[in-house]
């Protein structure tokens, strides 16, 4: 008699896959989880949601049925971070772990973006209207009230006024030349964050640590990431195919240069990487030692 049907469990970037699919149904706080598999393969996402859930259900058990949305806010921030005691990781900005967030529910550090992640979704489980903001240089939150909005900096829980915002805003404005009359409304940059962006960003900030270790195995793990979730972005697939190159995996190396020439266009490198690309064909694959 043959025995139950065998289900191969996903791997971790099928797993990943699966979940960053359709944008309409995209899970972002599992997806963000997720993201650690690549260092803890036998991370269970599942009851990480069920440790964020009780949190949320701590929350909900204290508010009064009747508080309104600026009621609800106070708890909220009360309970995040000063109960809870989130906060930025000021000690060790750039460890990995500040973008894993099971280990920020864990140690109770992270970094604006994970922290935001953390906050939006308790939030949300309190009936507040909050999103993500991708604002440059730091990542931040708004909510929506009936006075209108407002924004809270994740990292410290500080509520940011108009005047604080455009602070923060002016050294990038000034890095691209958007003062003066060129100047561009704050609005622009406090649209809510698509959960793809977000995931994007948080990937981004792991690429960087790992590039500016050489530690080239996991950069591949975060770059595979990326160009799943963002398959048009052909400077994802450049950038993995320069870390195959340094592992010494010329053909998928020569693989993804050649994907990111077909797509790029007039791209400035364009002449930089096609000799990359010659030089990796030329090498052909390394013989195994």
């Amino acid at each position: 008699m043959a025995g139950p049907p065998q289900f191969e469990t996903p791997s971790v970037l099928e797993y990943f896959a699966s979940l960053v699919a359709d944008d309409a149904s995209l899970p972002l706080l599992e997806a963000a989880i997720s993201i650690a598999q690549d260092d803890y393969p036998a991370l269970d996402t599942q009851s990480v949601l069920a440790e964020v859930d009780a949190l949320a259900d701590k929350l909900r058990r204290r508010i009064p049925a009747d508080a309104v949305a600026l009621q609800r806010l106070r708890w909220l921030n009360r309970f995040f971070f000063q109960e809870l005691g989130f906060a930025g990781n000021v000690n060790d900005y750039y460890d990995p772990a500040n973008s894993y967030l099971h280990r920020v529910v864990e140690t109770r550090r992270g970094i604006p973006i994970t922290l935001a992640v953390l906050y939006v979704e308790l939030a949300a489980q309190i009936g507040l209207h909050a999103r993500g903001v991708s604002f440059p240089g730091h990542f931040l939150v708004k909510l929506k009230m009936s006075q209108g909005e407002v924004v809270i900096d994740p990292f410290t829980g500080q509520s940011l006024s108009r005047e604080e915002l455009d602070e923060l805003l002016l050294p990038y404005k000034r890095s691209r030349g958007l003062t003066g009359e060129f100047d561009v409304p704050l609005g622009l940059f406090l649209q809510a964050a698509p959960a793809r962006d977000v995931l994007a960003r948080m990937l981004r900030n792991l690429k960087e640590i790992h590039r500016s270790a050489h530690d080239w195995p996991r950069l591949v793990a975060v770059a595979n990431r990326l160009v799943l979730l963002l398959p048009q972005a052909w400077d994802e697939r450049r950038d993995r195919g320069l870390a195959y190159a340094e592992l010494g995996m010329n053909g998928s190396a020569a693989d993804d240069l050649a994907a990111y020439l077909e797509h790029a266009g007039a791209a400035q490198d364009r002449a930089a990487v096609a000799a990359r690309l010659a030089e990796l064909r030329r090498h052909g694959s390394p013989r195994l030692h």
